[in-house]
């Protein structure tokens, strides 16, 4: 039990009625999951408001309320509290229940479009290489020290974040590397955290759905930015036009990465190979296993988080020559009459763009590349028409298919998807909507030697059609086929 008071340390209270002394149980935001002594948060949400289940809430045992609107009717046994944004309070609050978690380790947020895993992935394998106690906040799957946590959101909500933070703090972690999505900045899921240093990976088209316009996505992703105190670091990718965007009124200690630009880390590309890339970084070589240009904007980033740690930039090095990257983000596997298989979560026309782009750059003759791509349903609808354009435009061959339609009708998502396909390139795209005949065909198609990309899902391990979730894992799919290959 917690004092109402500790919890609502920091917050701004408006107006308050009935009895301020109270211990609390625990704080909830979903009216479903009350008990007894329980504080309800009532958040305005995108899809339901929190202030519809007030009665819901006091009749399983919520014993105060922190709402934006007091309620008509008032309980004589219940404590209201009004404040402003209860969105931000519920983040407040959260963290004080769970004692600051966040205060207690160095904990690096990483944002931006495309790279957030790999990069969070990264510096968590390298600072356990380093010796250090780490957790780990991603798209993937949370960690604390190396127990394994299932991941349901890319940025948890602020109760399962502190708890998770609470948890590394007990568990004896130094550092917790987080991926911040752009909508838990705007949601205020990440109120009340601490973070010791920021970075900026890129910003392309995406979540559209949710921001409505490009501006409202440069503006949450920088609302990060802008809570950093002068005792952290900001650091951006200053080849990316909105690098410099970021850190217009963060108070943090500004530095910048970049493989083009004059910048704070430098880095270049020597030599790329389907197993790895020859990298120059601030004038020393280093064997990396990853791919691709947008994979040496995250090593960058990676060794200058590192730096800016305060951790030996040689060691840094040497350590990140010989760990490998996020699962599903360029996996590669070869069949045994040399088909290259590549697997990536590419979901975002940037993305597709960068990976076959890198696969264009690797290949060495005039090996097809034939990609099988879906677009999710129930997300952007905008991206779907631009993802298929990159894909026709640097692919031999287009297997356009499902991702997760969940809701919508899969057919319907091809259909827009087709939108953008080219005249010319029409001949050369199939749609197959079931996503293992889309593979199979592709391994079907390809030659010895060509290249096939299936892009989209990379570490998901299900389906979610019409609200159902089946097991699905490209990976595994594309072993299976590839070992049906006979020579």
């Amino acid at each position: 039990m917690i004092a109402l008071s500790n919890i609502l340390n920091g917050i701004t209270v408006k107006h308050t009625i009935g009895s301020m002394d109270r211990d609390i149980h625990a704080i909830c935001f979903d009216s479903r999951k009350i008990v007894h002594n329980d504080l309800f948060v009532a958040v305005k949400g995108t899809v339901t408001d929190g202030h519809l289940f007030l009665d819901k809430a006091i009749a399983l045992g919520a014993t105060t309320i922190i709402c934006e609107d007091i309620p008509t009717i008032i309980n004589d046994h219940i404590t209201y509290i009004q404040v402003d944004d209860a969105a931000y309070c519920l983040g407040l609050a959260a963290a004080n229940f769970y004692g600051n978690p966040s205060s207690q380790l160095k904990l690096v947020g990483v944002t931006g479009t495309n790279g957030k895993t790999t990069v969070v992935t990264l510096l968590h394998k390298l600072f356990i290489e380093l010796g250090f106690h780490v957790g780990l906040l991603s798209t993937v799957q949370n960690q604390i020290n190396g127990n394994v946590i299932e991941a349901t959101h890319t940025t948890p909500d602020p109760i399962a974040l502190n708890l998770l933070l609470r948890q590394m703090v007990d568990a004896g972690c130094d550092y917790c590397f987080m991926e911040v999505s752009s909508h838990a900045i705007v949601q205020h899921r990440i109120a009340g955290l601490t973070f010791v240093g920021g970075v900026f990976t890129n910003l392309t088209h995406d979540h559209l759905d949710f921001h409505k316009t490009f501006d409202a996505y440069i503006k949450a992703k920088k609302g990060f930015f802008d809570v950093l105190d002068k005792s952290a670091f900001a650091l951006v990718n200053v080849d990316d036009k909105n690098g410099t965007v970021m850190l217009q009124n963060t108070e943090a200690y500004k530095k910048t990465y970049g493989l083009k630009n004059i910048a704070d880390y430098k880095g270049r590309i020597i030599e790329s190979h389907f197993d790895g890339m020859l990298m120059q970084v601030e004038g020393k070589e280093v064997w990396t296993k990853l791919v691709g240009t947008f994979n040496a904007y995250n090593l960058l980033a990676v060794y200058s988080a590192g730096v800016l740690l305060e951790q030996d930039s040689m060691r840094v090095l040497t350590i990140l020559s010989r760990i490998t990257g996020a699962e599903g983000r360029f996996d590669t596997q070869l069949a045994n009459n040399g088909i290259v298989g590549v697997v990536d979560y590419a979901h975002t026309p940037d993305a597709v763009e960068n990976v076959l782009q890198t696969i264009v750059n690797l290949r060495k003759n005039k090996e097809q590349i034939i990609t099988v791509l879906g677009c999710g349903g129930d997300r952007d609808k905008t991206k779907r028409p631009e993802m298929a354009e990159v894909a026709a435009r640097l692919s031999d061959k287009v297997i356009l298919t499902s991702d997760n339609p969940r809701s919508e009708n899969p057919q319907q998502i091809i259909h827009d998807m087709e939108q953008g396909i080219p005249n010319d390139k029409k001949r050369n795209v199939f749609a197959i909507t079931d996503r293992y005949e889309a593979i199979k065909a592709a391994v079907h198609l390809a030659q010895p030697h060509d290249i096939i990309l299936v892009a989209g899902k990379g570490h998901e391990k299900y389906q979610e059609i019409m609200g159902v979730k089946k097991n699905f894992d490209d990976k595994a799919v594309l072993r299976e086929l590839f070992d049906e290959i006979i020579n």
